[in-house]
């Protein structure tokens, strides 16, 4: 799975690599027995930065909450003291709190009588520059772009006054200041030496002072202040489904239900639009766009999946706006199986790039599915996420559960992918050729309280020799998991995010954040 668009396939090896061994690593924001979860608090988007050193949050209430490893720091030893150092090997990624600020309002449009919330529903991290943190947060309708960086307090010191009678600005705490009306001379003095301009809260002292210091202006300590550069509104009707950067460091894209907007990070005004799938009568709308990502190091290509289950790969060279795509990849839907619930489970509602751009990964309902971009003829593997949830479909479509959005990710080695589920639960699938890799986890302190049992053999696609199907296949009983443990819909975990570098996983169970590693 390493391999590059240049379409060279390195020699599989002998043998997939072991399955994982998850450990709990964190936990921050843990609930107590009993305690009630604040809608507010929900977590709605996590994402690590490029290098893994830092990770974001968002919530439900607008606010955006950054964290920071802590494991890699040398805490101002030598060179030759970290050289000297043993590290252990069992060493993993360790984050702690580092700042949150309130990215997003509630607002509301007057022009159509439409409220829109706060949530934030999708981080992106940007470039780093002077030590200063940059992110994209944004909510159904505007996309922030963020600054944030460590500032130095500066306090006013070595003053001849005594501190004690000093207020905030370094003036005098008592206001009265009493003028003398006594002849004066021309230069501002007095004639009278023993005119006080003061008043007794602040006498100079006979023979006036030795010495004049002047205000010294001093940093005690750094606070890190959020600040708000730029602002990227009014580009579109429907509610931002997606923001992406482009690996160029310049631009990134936006998407809604039908449209996609190209921006300049430095252009807050003007947006173009890439991508519109909206037709001339809204009645003949067949399929909405979902997800839309840009290729992480070619800066011509993106891809965008749609509520039908389809992934559109275009390139920005073609022609300014892109709607004819130069790639399309869907899966077949097998004769005779269709039924009211297929294009509702056959919707997408995340894709990711592999970390070299070569795979393509996606969520829908049922599945997650690997896509080759160098093969459009179908997925080359399958993994079963929710197929014991086939006989409870109608029950799904009433309590609306059927349409969650589950994300997805990647390992930043291209070997193993991860999604959520519901009862809190999230699943670990191995990719690598042969392997049988399936682990589902639940989001607790004990992550394998709930281990699935080792799944049955891949089972080989007939259709055709080069797609390999992988299914994944759970207890097929109805309204229970693989063990027997009943499931709650109303306990899901749809945010998480594989470390770009390491076994490490991050990911959100209401209002708190549990990490893993491996």
């Amino acid at each position: 799975m390493n391999g590059g668009d240049d379409g060279a396939v390195p020699a599989a090896p002998a043998s997939p690599p072991p399955p994982l061994e998850w450990k709990f690593s964190q936990v921050f924001g843990e609930r107590t027995a009993g305690e009630e979860v604040q809608e507010v608090d929900i977590i709605s988007a996590i994402e690590f930065d490029k290098n893994g050193d830092h990770l974001a949050t968002g919530d439900r209430g607008g606010r955006v909450v950054l964290f920071e490893r802590t494991d890699t720091k040398d805490h101002g030893r030598s060179r030759r003291d970290l050289e000297r150092t043993d590290y252990p090997i069992n060493r993993h990624p360790e984050f702690r709190y580092k700042t949150e600020f309130q990215s997003h309002e509630p607002e509301f449009d007057y022009l159509k009588s439409l409220e829109i919330e706060e949530k934030i529903n999708k981080i992106r991290w940007c470039q780093t520059a002077n030590s200063a943190l940059f992110l994209l947060s944004t909510n159904d309708k505007t996309i922030k772009f963020w600054k944030v960086q460590e500032k130095k307090v500066k306090k006013i010191s070595d003053m001849n006054i005594d501190p004690s009678k000093a207020v905030g600005n370094g003036g005098i705490a008592s206001s009265s200041v009493s003028f003398n009306p006594r002849s004066y001379l021309p230069n501002g003095g007095s004639a009278d030496r023993s005119c006080n301009y003061l008043s007794n809260d602040f006498a100079f002292p006979p023979g006036g002072i030795p010495s004049l210091r002047l205000p010294a202006v001093t940093s005690h300590e750094t606070s890190l202040v959020a600040r708000c550069r730029r602002i990227y509104a009014h580009a579109h009707d429907y509610h931002i489904n997606s923001i992406s950067n482009n690996s160029d460091g310049e631009t990134f894209i936006s998407a809604d239900d039908l449209r996609i907007n190209l921006w300049n990070l430095e252009i807050s005004n003007q947006s173009f639009n890439i991508v519109d799938v909206k037709p001339a009568n809204m009645e003949d709308l067949t399929e909405v766009i979902t997800s839309a990502e840009f290729h992480p190091t070619h800066c011509n290509m993106l891809a965008y999946s749609s509520s039908k289950g389809s992934i559109r790969l275009i390139d920005l060279r073609q022609s300014a706006l892109c709607d004819t795509h130069s790639k399309l990849f869907e899966e077949q839907e097998a004769p005779g199986s269709r039924s009211f619930f297929t294009e509702i489970i056959a919707s997408i509602s995340d894709i990711k790039f592999g970390k070299d751009g070569r795979y393509i990964l996606s969520r829908d309902y049922m599945t997650l599915k690997l896509w080759d971009i160098n093969m459009d003829s179908g997925p080359v593997a399958t993994f079963q996420v929710h197929e014991y949830l086939r006989p409870k479909l109608c029950d799904l479509y009433e309590n609306d559960s059927i349409f969650d959005k589950f994300e997805c990710c990647l390992s930043g080695d291209g070997l193993r992918v991860a999604t959520g589920s519901y009862s809190n639960l999230f699943r670990v699938f191995g990719c690598a050729p042969g392997s049988t890799e399936a682990t589902t986890l639940e989001a607790s302190k004990n992550p394998m309280r709930r281990q699935v049992q080792t799944p049955s053999r891949p089972s080989r696609s007939l259709g055709s020799s080069i797609t390999r199907v992988v299914s994944r296949r759970g207890a097929e009983s109805t309204g229970v998991d693989a063990n027997g443990n009943s499931f709650d819909f109303s306990t899901k975990l749809l945010h998480l995010a594989w470390h770009p570098t390491e076994n490490s996983i991050a990911c959100a169970a209401a209002n708190s954040l549990y990490m893993y590693y491996a």
